[in-house]
């Protein structure tokens, strides 16, 4: 009966907050552009097919936002190339660099403005459970049949992306066949926290309610309030200013590398012109 009522609970907090991954709204203050030209530049950059360096965890958010409808309609996932470098120091003062070839997949969230596209509200709160789905399914395909196996692998999520980038990271058949080194989520719960491979970072806004929205959040408390990387973008009540906006402000997350690590040195260089963007459909039709 207690299990009964946390999962009741759940899904109706579940599916009153995921409204708040819906699509790609304007912030606009004194000194920083506003949400929509901060991601232009990103998407300019994509479809010139440039090769880019990011060196921040905004830079991978904005990167993330461009598979929401309103920047096109291939599709809710991406694939693209690139490398990862590290700068380490040892006890004694020397430094060392390393350099590792990685595939950097993203996933956007809710978006029920597309059609037979597995990001609506059902896919909310089947992740929010951690139960098998189209979407995971889509995102298994998407990249066995696109990354050859053994690939270095980061994946990065927003809002429910952020939740099925998790489950990606869980995954049985991805665990086997590649090396997932690191997950970033932005505004996402906890999801599959005993199963995924690699490091994992959540980042949230200290205004978002979504990242406390899954069946984890409710049984796993000390894990998901420790395991959630924190800053305050200075939304206060404006909770979906803060799930949509925040993230790809590098004015709020700058501090934290590609990996989602605070104060850490990680870049990613990505070849834009490896880019691939991946349907999700609920329903596949031929």
């Amino acid at each position: 009966m207690k299990n009964q009522m946390v999962k009741r609970i759940a899904a109706v907090t579940m599916a009153a907050t995921m409204v708040l991954g819906t699509g790609i709204t304007a912030f606009a203050a004194e000194d920083e552009l506003s949400n929509t030209e901060i991601v232009q530049e990103t998407y300019d950059q994509v479809m010139a097919g440039e090769t880019v360096t990011f060196d921040d965890a905004s830079d991978l958010a904005r990167l993330v936002q461009l598979g929401y409808h309103d920047w096109q309609l291939d599709g809710p996932i991406s694939i693209t190339q690139g490398y990862m470098e590290k700068t380490s120091t040892t006890w004694y003062g020397w430094t060392s660099t390393s350099y590792e070839d990685v595939y950097v997949v993203c996933f956007s969230g809710t978006d029920v403005d597309v059609e037979n596209q597995t990001t609506g509200y059902w896919t909310d709160l089947l992740v929010g459970f951690e139960q098998d789905n189209r979407y995971i399914e889509n995102i298994r395909d998407a990249v066995t049949s696109t990354i050859p196996e053994g690939s270095n692998i980061v994946f990065a999520g927003h809002s429910l992306g952020g939740m099925v980038a998790q489950q990606a990271a869980s995954d049985d058949t991805i665990k086997s066949n590649y090396n997932v080194l690191n997950t970033v989520t932005f505004g996402s719960p906890l999801i599959n926290g005993f199963k995924r491979e690699g490091t994992v970072k959540r980042l949230g806004d200290t205004s978002d309610a979504v990242p406390y929205m899954s069946l984890s959040s409710f049984t796993n408390i000390i894990w998901q309030s420790a395991g959630l990387n924190k800053e305050n973008g200075g939304y206060g009540t404006d909770l979906k200013g803060a799930h949509c906006e925040s993230y790809q402000r590098e004015s709020v997350w700058g501090a934290y590398d590609v990996t989602g690590t605070k104060n850490g040195n990680a870049t990613i260089t990505l070849d834009f012109s490896t880019l691939q963007f991946f349907a999700s459909p609920v329903t596949v039709t031929e």
